[in-house]
């Protein structure tokens, strides 16, 4: 049987290299900007006794180099123009290097796009030993039934959430522990096949290789969730240009995300058909004078739209801030409704925290939070993204929550799948399959 996560490993063993060498970069291809953070690593060495988490090495970071410029060729998360998006991420690569000084060879890239599916897992597996080894943690886990995902997809995370020794559950760590039967929770995230392979040619493009891709709905949680949201239970809502995240956290591991593909493009195409304006005009009068809640004020507080047209008229228009109010509302209104069912289908409201926080560059639209607590009936926050060392303060917005996100990961990565050796039971099969595959060929 094949490995299949044989190019999940092999983008670990880039990581590794990545530390080695001392310097990393991290991508965020977005629908509005591509963000390119370099991080120098100090390799700290594993710990004494390394948990479940922390086998695939860990580093202190510190951001030597940032760079962002407009996306071009993204659409809803996707690669729409090869040659655009390639020549954005080179603009912003080349900006962060610049100012970093140092070249990057390989990059942690995280995706938006691709429909992301949560499936739950589960296997069990007796001890043989007298307690839990890694080999036994490897075996429960190929154990897990896998479900049919379907052509075209690709497994993106496959995390053990939660392990089980007879009848003591909620362990983080069982190895060293005695036991008669190991059980496993894991959690595993789809994409798109082709979404994943054009984002890996773009960067090949750009010459650096690809030493790991992540889910953008992850990266924000795990840089906009303070610790207790991460361990009680809470929803990170990422609000972008063209998509939604949704990711759900608890016991700090990501139980569910899914996608909304409508986000703060929808909201600018509403002004800018409404206002009979462009694009850029439109994106101008959301980001300085938009709002979602009206007052008696907004009915006096005039905006001039300007404009480049040439009709001295139409450049010189004006309307009220409350007209801007109520082109704007019902669209982000019909964002958060369909991210509230998102939840809902997840069974959020079951949790025993409903803490939802947003984040994102569509999150900063003024009195957000207010009309979200409204349609989500929990507590909501607005979310920005941990500090980190040498981060640029333009970049320290919530705009850049998954690209902040990334560097979390990319240095203190969560265990996956892929981090363990398969089961040695596995071994003889296979080298027998080679064995025979070399006989055909050669004889």
């Amino acid at each position: 049987m094949p490995d299949p996560y044989a190019s999940q490993r092999a983008m670990r063993q880039m990581r590794r290299l990545a530390i080695q060498r001392g310097v990393i970069g991290v991508i965020d291809i977005g629908s509005y900007k591509v963000a390119a953070l370099v991080l120098k690593l100090e390799q700290t060495g594993p710990r004494a006794t390394p948990g479940i988490g922390n086998m695939a090495g860990q580093a202190g970071f510190r951001v030597i180099g940032a760079g962002t410029t407009q996306s071009c060729g993204v659409r809803f998360g996707e690669i729409a123009a090869m040659a655009e998006t390639e020549s954005a991420v080179r603009t912003a690569l080349q900006a962060a290097q610049k100012m970093a000084r140092a070249r990057v060879d390989h990059v942690i890239v995280c995706l938006s796009g691709g429909a992301p599916r949560s499936y739950g897992l589960a296997g069990e597996v007796a001890i043989d030993g007298a307690s839990v080894v890694e080999n036994d943690i490897a075996q429960v886990m190929a154990n897990c039934d896998m479900p049919d995902i379907g052509r075209g997809r690709d497994v993106l995370h496959a995390q053990p959430i939660n392990f089980a020794l007879d009848h003591r559950t909620g362990l983080s760590d069982p190895r060293g522990q005695s036991g008669r039967s190991l059980s496993c929770d894991m959690h595993m995230v789809t994409v798109d096949t082709a979404l994943v392979r054009d984002i890996c040619n773009c960067l090949r493009r750009c010459d650096v290789e690809v030493a790991g891709v992540t889910a953008s709905a992850y990266a924000t949680g795990m840089s906009a969730l303070v610790e207790d949201e991460q361990e009680l239970g809470a929803a990170c809502i990422d609000l972008g240009a063209g998509v939604s995240g949704v990711s759900i956290f608890m016991k700090k591991h990501m139980i569910y995300t899914d996608s909304v593909r409508m986000g703060g493009a929808l909201v600018t195409s509403d002004i800018s058909q409404g206002l009979q304006v462009d694009f850029a005009t439109a994106e101008r009068l959301k980001t300085i004078h938009g709002g979602v809640q009206a007052t008696s004020m907004d009915d006096r507080e005039m905006i001039e739209i300007g404009g480049n047209s040439g009709d001295w008229d139409k450049d010189r228009r004006t309307i009220s801030r409350s007209e801007l109010i109520g082109i704007m509302r019902p669209r982000i209104e019909e964002i958060l409704e369909h991210v509230r069912a998102r939840l809902d289908a997840a069974g959020f409201n079951h949790l025993p925290s409903q803490q939802v926080v947003l984040t994102g560059g569509a999150a900063q639209v003024p009195g957000l939070d207010g009309l979200a607590a409204r349609i989500f009936g929990q507590q909501v926050r607005l979310g920005r993204p941990v500090r980190v060392r040498g981060l640029p303060q333009a970049a320290s917005g919530p705009a850049f929550s998954s690209a902040v996100g990334l560097c979390v990961l990319a240095t203190h990565p969560q265990d996956e799948w892929w981090d363990f050796d398969l089961p040695i039971e596995s071994y003889p099969a296979r080298s027998l399959k080679r064995a025979v595959k070399w006989f055909r060929d050669n004889w």
